[in-house]
């Protein structure tokens, strides 16, 4: 999946940056109260986007 295409996801879904990395940016769901790290890598593995999506509390893409 592509990096662009998560974050897009993502932020439909009420999650937003909090800060930027030395190698990730930090994403923050303020309803559920989670935060997690995507790296910035232009693809990222599906098993990944699946865990990211599972730390914020959103649904999967």
């Amino acid at each position: 999946m592509k990096r662009r295409d998560l974050i897009r996801h993502i932020g439909n879904l009420g999650c937003e940056m909090l800060r930027e990395g030395g190698n990730h940016t930090v994403y923050v769901n303020r309803a559920e109260k989670k935060v997690t790290t995507i790296p910035r890598h232009r693809e990222i593995d599906e098993n990944l986007s699946r865990k990211i999506c599972k730390d914020l509390g959103v649904e999967r893409p």
